[in-house]
């Protein structure tokens, strides 16, 4: 039984914290002060360029583990115009394979 897109989102947010945590701390070569000056300059309006090699490279391998977890579970992912949908669902949303499918009676 597949589990809910909740369920799946938030232990894909959780591992990609703790994935990024650990990048922060290998870039800073696990000294404090540098783990600190790494974490303070992150802010509201940083980009991927910003941040050090170590966290861009997590946060891409979080990004390509949470499709493979949502694949996996059944969930497709697919921009609004990919294919003709009955219940057009929110763009972005996330909609198990199979679930606005019309169903052959007879």
């Amino acid at each position: 039984m597949p589990r809910a897109a909740q369920d799946v989102m938030q232990s894909v947010i959780f591992s990609a914290v703790l994935d990024a945590i650990a990048a922060l701390k290998a870039a800073s070569g696990n000294l404090p002060n540098n783990l600190l000056r790494q974490v303070q300059a992150i802010h509201g309006n940083v980009t991927m360029a910003d941040l050090p090699k170590e966290l861009q490279d997590a946060i891409a391998a979080s990004t390509r583990a949470a499709f493979a977890g949502l694949l996996k579970e059944g969930y497709a992912v697919a921009p609004r115009d990919a294919a003709p949908v009955r219940s057009a669902p929110r763009q972005g949303q996330l909609v198990p394979r199979g679930a606005d499918r019309p169903t052959r009676s007879g």
